[in-house]
């Protein structure tokens, strides 16, 4: 009989997640996940339930990786919040299956897994995709993916300035007292943005919030958010004059409003990119949408229950 499943939850697990073990193993996910063998990685596109009544859309995001051993699937729940509201906007837990027996080793806090997977993946495309001197790091938005994306991108590249812009100057405010080093806040995205090298996108904004016309040239933007067809963070202006990656092809072409409204083709998915499959092209502006994959979730979640069994042992 299966023992009953473990519970990973809160502040207490951060710690079995780190950037350094992270970051491997995500790179090797996305590669996978890009080489066209389905034994390597098995995901279908995400799928969804709206929840009308609450503005919101409940998705799972089941993945396999056959030769990896490693089973999960995601619940999350994403909700359109009013100004002001006090509830959070997204929810989500992540489950670790035995993919022999089918039953559940581990529920874990999905906030944790999502906000730092997330960053670490944005991370990777920057590695892979900016300008070897850049200097200014641009945030729009101070929500959990705001503070993931500062820890990782600080911890990782040099950067002499960041900037953060938020629609509330309080949260703006409070972002930049709440992180270790320097960062200065501005009253508009447009003075944010303006000179930036790498701009990351993390708002819950529907309609663009970032515009092509503000971006220097070369730089390259991490686009977080909008992860509904009809929710956009970027102008067409943008999406247009830039190169376009993705972490899926299929999930961007249901998913983003961003690619699917504006047009643009998909010039590759990252995992291309790190396998040598397609090129990063570093001199032009470049794009990257992110949505989340199970996979991505599927390797941080056998790494905290490793961890987390290591800790016992």
């Amino acid at each position: 009989m299966a023992e009953p499943p473990v519970l990973l939850w809160g502040s207490g697990v951060e710690h079995l997640l780190t950037y350094g073990a992270l970051m491997p193993l995500l790179e090797a996910a996305l590669a996978k996940f890009s080489g066209g063998d389905t034994a390597e990685v098995l995901q279908p596109v995400r799928s969804s339930v709206a929840l009308k009544k609450h503005v919101g859309v409940m998705g799972l995001m089941p993945a396999y990786m056959e030769n990896d051993g490693i089973l999960s699937t995601k619940v999350v729940c994403f909700y359109q919040r009013k100004p002001g509201s006090t509830l959070p906007g997204v929810q989500s837990t992540v489950l670790l299956l035995d993919p022999e027996y089918g039953n559940v080793k581990a529920v874990i806090d999905g906030e944790v897994i999502t906000s730092m997977r997330t960053a670490a993946v944005s991370a990777i495309s920057a590695k892979l995709l900016m300008r070897p001197d850049a200097e200014v790091l641009t945030i729009l938005g101070t929500g959990r993916q705001a503070l993931s994306h500062y820890n990782v991108f600080m911890e990782i590249f040099p950067f002499k300035e960041v900037r953060v812009w938020s629609r509330s100057k309080d949260n703006a405010e409070r972002f930049s007292t709440s992180v270790r080093g320097p960062v200065k806040v501005y009253s508009s995205a447009e003075e944010a943005v303006r000179g930036a090298d790498v701009i990351i996108t993390v708002t819950r904004c529907t309609e663009p919030v970032l515009f092509g016309q503000w971006v220097k040239p070369g730089a390259h933007v991490a686009a977080v958010g909008a992860c509904r067809p009809d929710y956009r963070e970027l102008d067409d202006v943008l999406m247009k004059e830039s190169v376009l990656y993705v972490d899926s092809r299929a999930g961007a072409m249901e998913e983003s409003g961003d690619v699917i409204l504006s047009g643009v083709e998909v010039f590759a998915e990252i995992g291309e990119v790190i396998s040598g499959k397609k090129p990063a092209l570093r001199e032009k502006t470049t794009v990257f949408k992110s949505l989340g994959m199970g996979c991505e979730d599927a390797v941080s979640a056998k790494l905290m229950y490793e961890q987390w069994k290591a800790e016992r042992s």
